[in-house]
Parts: C-alpha cells; sequence; structure tokens
C-alpha cells in the first residue's frame, strides 16, 4: 500500500471516530458570511426573477387572473395539444380543446410521446431564475417534468424568494422529498463549448405566473 493511501485512509479512520458533537461543534463554527436574507421588495424580486429567467432562455408570462384562459393562450401559441399533467394539478386549471393526460405512472415511451407538461412549482429563486420541483401530486415526479421536450410551469409570485439561502429555508419541509432546480431549459456546453438545449430535460420551459 502506497504511503500517500495509507495517509488518506487513516485520515478517513480518524474523522469517522470523531464524536457526533464533535462534527456538531466544527459544522457550527464554520465560516458563513455569505449574504442570507435578500433586500429586495416584491416588485424589484419578480423583475429579477423575470430578467434571469430569460437571461437562461426561460419564458415568463403574466397572467390575466383566469389561470385557465391564460393556459390555453401559451399552449395554442406554442402549438401543444397533447399535455401530461401531474395528478393532483387543479382541474380548474385544465382548458378545454387539449388532451390532458394524468400521469398515474405512464410509460417513458408515453412521456416522451406527449407535447410537454404542465405542472405547479414550489419555489422561485429570483437570482439565479431558477424554479424548484417537488415531487409531489401537483408538480409530478421527476420523470414526468424531464423526458418531454416541453414545460409549462405554474408559480405563485408570492413563491419567489430572492436568494438561494432563502430557498433553502423555505424548502426545510420537504427537503426528504425528491426536489428538481432548474434554472432555464435543460442546456450543455459540455462537447466543444457548443451550448445544446435538450440533453437531460425539455428545450423549452414557460413559467406562468399568478
Amino acid at each position: 500500500m502506497s504511503n500517500s493511501r495509507s495517509a488518506i485512509l487513516a485520515r478517513i479512520r480518524a474523522a469517522n471516530q470523531n464524536r457526533p458533537s464533535d462534527r456538531q461543534q466544527a459544522w457550527a463554527l464554520l465560516p458563513r458570511n455569505y449574504c442570507a436574507q435578500g433586500t429586495l421588495n416584491p416588485t424589484e424580486r419578480l423583475q429579477l426573477f423575470d430578467e434571469r429567467l430569460r437571461h437562461y432562455n426561460g419564458t415568463p408570462f403574466y397572467s390575466t387572473g383566469d389561470v385557465r384562459t391564460d393556459i390555453a393562450k401559451i399552449l395554442s401559441d406554442r402549438g401543444r395539444r397533447t399535455l401530461i399533467v401531474p395528478p393532483g394539478l387543479p382541474a380548474e386549471w385544465l382548458p378545454d380543446g387539449f388532451r390532458f393526460m394524468r400521469d398515474e405512472n405512464l410509460s417513458k415511451q408515453a412521456l416522451d410521446a406527449a407535447d410537454g407538461v404542465v405542472t405547479g412549482c414550489t419555489l422561485g429563486i429570483a437570482l439565479t431564475g431558477t424554479i424548484v420541483l417537488e415531487s409531489s401530486p401537483t408538480q409530478g415526479r421527476r420523470a414526468a417534468t424531464l423526458i418531454p421536450d416541453y414545460h409549462l410551469c405554474i408559480l405563485r409570485k408570492d413563491d419567489i424568494v430572492e436568494l438561494v439561502p432563502e430557498a433553502i429555508r423555505c424548502l426545510e419541509p420537504v427537503k426528504d422529498h425528491p426536489l428538481t432546480f432548474c434554472s432555464g431549459p435543460s442546456a450543455t456546453v459540455d462537447i466543444e463549448m457548443t451550448r445544446v438545449r435538450g440533453v437531460h430535460g425539455p428545450r423549452t420551459l414557460d413559467v406562468l405566473l399568478i
């Protein structure tokens, strides 16, 4: 066994022998000098979310007060007719003239064949233009929001926070649930620094703010 490997394993063993109280004390002593509380008012926070979402090629829409009509217009303009929806998405949100399929463990083939998915949302983060999705009846399972090529997300304006630390605190009650953080449509620049959309998620992300 090499000296380097022996040293690494010795440090691991020593760390594992630390008492829980020692680890908790070390955790408490870690410096936390980052900004943890936002200062923007609701209007400024919404404007920042709008700017950052657009920066990441997502598209924000603002509700007229009639969510059902808003969804119908967005889907019609996008040319989407067959949509996956989580089992608990409010029925009053779903307009006539479209085919909505409740996701009761639909196959991957069925998810892929649909025109897109419509879900609710847990949180928005203004600073990063991020939406946070929770595995829940109104937001569905992760596969249903990653396989379809299009995602329409309904987000309440009151659920937008300014900073990531604020979001983490808000998510404490659901921290054991599967959570997905999305900043704009799926994209990567891993290959020759060329931006490609839709690698591991939808190529088009619309957010309806209500």
